[in-house]
């Protein structure tokens, strides 16, 4: 068994017990901390809490008297400690806490705690700064208000006063759009934490949200976490529910790490995707759990015009041992992806009644810089996905998403619009009781590169569902069917087994199929 740390805060800690289990470890674990009981070890990934600052702890791991390991760390120096309550917040669920609690994080020194203990506090945005760690202590909920007309609006663009550059601040879908304040919003700041075992709530069911979702409104919906150009931010144990769109929004930000983070959202809540990381570079996502309305993890890039001006791509992002639940999908690039997505790794994972496992979304129009390249599965358990394995070129997402130029299976010329796939590999992939065991659908002029399939393991289930399994005019509902593939250059397939199947095992158009 292999201990090691992740992340040290203050008064946390996250370590990572790799034992062979994907989200959950193999069976439970006492834990014992500088010789103190400290619980059970239930997740791969295992935060602790209540810590002291500048403190040495040797943690050690058990199974029962028997032990399997230690490690070994010492917390963060803190400053000084912003208690909220003295900054007159009231946490009665009730009154408006939005002035205290940000007086306290504007105020709070460098490497302080701004410390928001058990209660409820209803807030407006929470715009946070440089250098500070927030902890909402368990028990402690931030629940945000309903009323939207109380919120500020952050632009879509600026022009600079010379009219050559553009500040871009708000997003929607891709686009620089105007977007309402999140309830933690953070424009420009760097080494930021934000942990703990309590709630960021936005309450979306009491309020109007999730009505007329399409319309903008003021401005278009906010999120729960939105990161603009942030640098080294980590969000440790907080769960986050009830968003009014996405959940968590990095967007041109880097060096990112979410550990043993809970996402929650109703099966049927709108445009509430867990994580959706846009044109970011150098993320850790470690032992979250996502049950939600959409996309569990969507991996982003922006539309034409973000891609054509800042060409800022999505890359180097590791997800491990997580657990997605009730999604649209498990892991989706897209359809936003203009500025490209590369270098993707999802290891030791688990997903559970998710449409679909990998989703790619693209389409004629992503343009050039939208290249999406080395995304690899491995180590992944899929239960009751509906099609584990989704690459769809001719997504129909946008106003002009069924038009002949996007949905046409004649070739089209290969110009500053078209968008790339390059090489997708799964390997030692165990999905059951799926309906479709995969759908690939290239571009007849610019073709999937290359997928690979290695010790992978699919079976369609006996009362399977009909589904769409990429959403593009020329494909159909079907059910238990085996791997639908066209315009790909190369399927290379190595110890592949479906079981289940009706009809074809694989059905090729314009492929070359190497069975290895």
């Amino acid at each position: 068994m292999e201990i090691k740390k992740l992340y040290t805060s203050a008064r946390s800690a996250t370590v990572q017990i790799e034992d062979g289990g994907l989200y959950a470890t193999a069976k439970p674990y006492r834990l014992m901390l500088n010789g103190q009981e400290a619980g059970e070890a239930r997740t791969v990934v295992t935060s602790l809490y209540g810590l002291w600052p500048d403190t040495k702890y040797t943690l050690k791991v058990f199974d029962g008297k028997n032990l399997l390991g230690k490690v070994q760390f010492r917390t963060e120096a803190e400053s000084f400690t912003m208690n909220v309550r003295h900054f007159g917040a009231v946490g009665d669920g009730q009154h408006d806490d939005t002035a205290a609690i940000q007086a306290a994080i504007t105020c709070c020194p460098k490497k302080g705690r701004v410390l928001i203990p058990a209660g409820e506090y209803r807030v407006k945005p929470l715009f946070l700064k440089s250098h500070v760690r927030i902890e909402l202590q368990k028990g402690a909920a931030l629940q945000l208000e309903r009323d939207r007309s109380l919120f500020p609006i952050l632009p879509g663009m600026i022009r600079s006063t010379d009219e050559e550059k553009d500040y871009n601040l708000g997003t929607w879908e891709g686009n620089p759009l105007d977007m309402f304040g999140s309830l933690f919003t953070g424009v420009d700041v760097k080494d930021v934490a934000i942990y703990g075992e309590g709630v960021a709530d936005g309450m979306a069911q009491q309020s109007d949200w999730w009505v007329d979702t399409k319309k903008k409104r003021g401005a278009w919906r906010g999120r729960l976490l939105y990161l603009c150009r942030c640098k080294h931010v980590t969000v440790q144990g907080i769960t986050f529910r009830n968003s009014p769109a996405w959940n968590l929004h990095p967007y041109f930000s880097d060096e990112l790490k979410f550990l043993n983070i809970t996402v929650q959202a109703p099966a049927n809540s709108p445009n509430t995707d867990g994580f959706d990381p846009e044109s970011c570079k150098g993320i850790l996502v470690a032992g979250a759990h996502f049950s939600l309305g959409d996309d569990c993890i969507a991996i982003k890039a922006g539309k034409l015009y973000m891609g054509e001006t800042y060409a800022t791509p999505c890359e180097d992002i590791d997800i491990v041992h997580c657990l997605m639940e009730d999604g649209h999908g498990g892991v989706t690039v897209g359809s936003e992806m203009a500025g490209g997505v590369k270098h993707v790794r999802v290891r030791d994972c688990v997903m559970r009644n998710t449409d679909r496992g990998l989703r790619i979304k693209t389409r004629r129009g992503r343009g050039k810089n939208g290249v999406i390249d080395d995304i690899v599965f491995d180590r992944v358990e899929m239960q009751q996905v509906g099609t584990p394995f989704v690459v769809n070129c001719l997504y129909y997402c946008d106003p002009d998403g069924h038009t002949e130029y996007v949905q046409t299976l004649e070739p089209q010329p290969v110009d500053e619009r078209t968008p790339y796939v390059g090489d997708i590999t799964f390997r030692h992939v165990n999905a059951t009781e799926v309906s479709c065991a995969g759908y690939f659908l290239g571009l007849p002029e610019q073709p999937i590169h290359k997928v690979t399939m290695e010790h992978v393991k699919i079976s369609c289930a006996r009362a399977a569902k009909p589904m769409r399994p990429a959403m593009a005019d020329c494909v159909p509902e079907c059910v238990y069917k085996g791997i639908v593939s066209s315009d790909v250059r190369k399927m290379v397939l190595k110890d592949v087994m479906i079981t289940g199947y009706e009809g074809e095992r694989i059905e090729a158009q314009r492929t070359e199929i190497v069975e290895e």
